[in-house]
């Protein structure tokens, strides 16, 4: 990690003096060893040797999740790209959707059949803001419904960005009031984006890209 980016990061994953007496490695070598796992997919045992011990790293990983160091993180970053693009710091409109990812020998009873794909595995239910930027996401089985999971997505999203979003854009998958309804509990209203009448075969809707742009 450059040293601008690290001098960035380092205030949020502090929780001990970094002369404490229980820190056998430099922050900054076990934050380097986490996003090598995040960016290659490994098993935290399959770390390189010349990174710090594994089971050291997950530990430090555990202790940053458990404090939110790094909700607190990627919350600041969001509100610090958006007032750059000219935006209000928290959104008040967010996009919802879902992607369904095939599962691997390691998944066993996670995953589900998602026969609307013809895909076995997990499902991702994701909502960003205009920009996409992530503001929650959670993982379930690929059977489970993109209609059921809209109130805990929603819960989730007031959760992050103090009960800023007012509005979710969503596609003809969410259609129904039972959706609304749990939405609406959370104080967000939904609209659904539906393709042009006169299109035939696959269409890309208005602001769909944003989410598809997220997963990448």
């Amino acid at each position: 990690m450059p040293d601008d980016e690290w001098s960035l990061v380092l205030p949020y994953l502090t929780l001990v003096r970094e002369d404490a007496p229980q820190r056998q490695h430099s922050l900054r070598e076990l934050f380097n060893a986490l996003r090598y796992v995040v960016r290659y997919g490994i098993a935290w045992r399959a770390m390189p040797n010349d990174l710090p011990p594994w089971f050291t790293v997950s530990q430090q990983t555990q202790r940053w999740l458990a404090a939110k160091c790094l909700d607190a993180l990627a919350h600041d970053l969001r509100a610090v790209l958006r007032l750059k693009e000219g935006k209000r710091a928290e959104p008040t409109a967010a996009i919802i959707d879902s992607r369904t990812l095939r599962s691997t020998p390691g998944s066993r009873t996670r995953a589900g059949y998602d026969g609307a794909k013809c895909k076995r595995g997990s499902k991702v239910h994701v909502a960003v803001d205009t920009l996409g930027h992530l503001l929650a996401l959670h993982v379930t089985p690929a059977n489970h419904d993109d209609r059921a999971e809209v109130g805990r997505l929603a819960e989730a999203i007031q959760e992050a960005i103090n009960q800023s979003v007012e509005l979710a854009y969503v596609d003809q998958g969410y259609t129904g009031t039972r959706p609304a309804g749990a939405a609406g509990e959370h104080g967000i209203a939904l609209e659904v984006v539906k393709p042009p009448e006169a299109k035939r075969g696959f269409v890309l809707l208005p602001r769909r890209w944003v989410v598809e742009r997220s997963f990448d």
